[in-house]
């Protein structure tokens, strides 16, 4: 899949976790739903780190190219070091260790523990991180037009106002882990969620992906996950443009409707 319907699919899958918490009697407040959502939706472009042509190679300039490069490698030499007989050849790391759901477990752990120990400016960059690949997946157009310090401002801004409207009793710092010391703590989940989504976007294109890596499948470890081939679609074909985002702008409509009570 491409970057919009990547982050489209994250921020839908996000407010559906928030139509289930409702129902289950378990809201979010309406900042943790916000919030979460745009998360998500950032996260779910982060995969494609692997890639030096992907949306998220440009977010941060030569910071994220360069950091591009080294995970690129490290998924290759992962790969190589990985793979059974089976499991063919390849040069690059793209759609190998991002991809799987080790990957997406480390990084939402490893960003919830962050939070928890590092306090308000780790909790900021978090959302910094996440808030301006949000942009470049949701306003794709628009973030191509301006400068990329416009793009950084806008999610600097919105990570100092929304960690203050969180921070606000009742607003979701504590939201879902309560006991003290825990606040931030789900900050995790969405970062998790939006990986997992955008592997299985990505499974549902004409190569596959490899989610369950080191869990082998058949004969290979890098098993490509995916539907019948006859039912998959090239990335950025009209069944992706035309299909798949009008349904999750859907989708993500009718769900975070649901989980503010609407109906």
């Amino acid at each position: 899949m491409m970057g919009p319907a990547h982050s489209l699919s994250g921020a839908a899958a996000w407010l559906g976790v928030g139509a289930a918490a409702a129902a289950f009697d378990h809201p979010m407040p309406w900042p943790v739903l916000v919030v979460g959502a745009l998360i998500c939706a950032g996260a779910a472009l982060a995969p494609d780190l692997d890639h030096k042509a992907a949306t998220i190679s440009r977010a941060f300039g030569p910071v994220s190219r360069w950091l591009c490069e080294i995970v690129d490698k490290l998924s290759y030499a992962v790969y190589k070091s990985t793979r059974s007989t089976a499991d063919p050849r390849r040069s690059g790391g793209h759609r190998t260790l991002t991809h799987t759901w080790v990957w997406a477990v480390l990084i939402g752990g490893g960003c919830s523990v962050a939070a928890v120990t590092g306090g308000r400016w780790a909790v900021l960059a978090i959302l910094f991180v996440h808030l301006v690949l949000a942009v470049e997946g949701l306003l794709w157009r628009a973030a191509r037009m301006s400068s990329d310090v416009l793009v950084w401002l806008l999610g600097a801004t919105s990570a100092w106002i929304l960690a203050g409207v969180l921070d606000q009793p009742g607003n979701g710092s504590d939201w879902l882990f309560t006991q003290p010391g825990q606040e931030y703590l789900w900050l995790g989940l969405p970062i998790v969620l939006g990986a997992l989504v955008h592997d299985i976007g990505d499974a549902l294109t004409v190569s596959g992906c490899p989610i369950l890596w080191p869990i082998p499948v058949g004969r290979k470890r890098w098993y490509p996950i995916g539907p019948p081939k006859a039912i998959r679609f090239r990335a950025g074909s009209w069944v992706e443009l035309k299909v798949l985002m009008p349904v999750f702008m859907l989708l993500g409509g009718v769900g975070g409707a649901s989980a503010l009570g609407f109906f």
